[in-house]
């Protein structure tokens, strides 16, 4: 399981938002084994006043909550391909910003169940 909130700038994040749910998407089927149909990702896009940053108008937050279990490597594997295809994409590495957040998988709700009795249909242990 995998959750995916990703944060920029009003008028300049929702034009970028097909590339940017492709890019984080490709990298965790890549990096953690995610079947193509499990992307849940959300766009928020705030206006100037609201995101504070030194940064350029293209900052973009990524922040992704998965289950408990994918290895060092797995994780630095996905986030290395965020990177390389947000660079794809235009946006520089000094503008994007990768955090990712474990949780058991029991102290997840999914369709009615806790996590740790839900069959995902993939490994989590990557």
């Amino acid at each position: 399981m995998a959750q995916v909130v990703v944060t920029g700038t009003a008028g300049i994040l929702e034009p970028r938002v097909p590339a940017l749910s492709e890019a984080v998407h490709a990298a965790a089927q890549e990096a953690f084994g995610l079947p193509p149909g499990k992307r849940f990702h959300r766009f928020v896009p705030l206006p100037r006043e609201l995101f504070l940053h030194p940064r350029s108008e293209d900052y973009t937050i990524i922040e992704v909550s998965l289950f408990t279990g994918r290895s060092t490597a797995a994780k630095k594997a996905f986030i290395a391909g965020v990177y390389r295809r947000t660079t794809a994409l235009g946006l520089a590495a000094e503008d994007v910003e990768i955090t990712i957040t474990e949780t058991p998988r029991e102290n997840w709700g999914i369709r009615g169940v806790p996590g740790d009795e839900l069959e995902l249909g993939y490994r989590v242990d990557v």
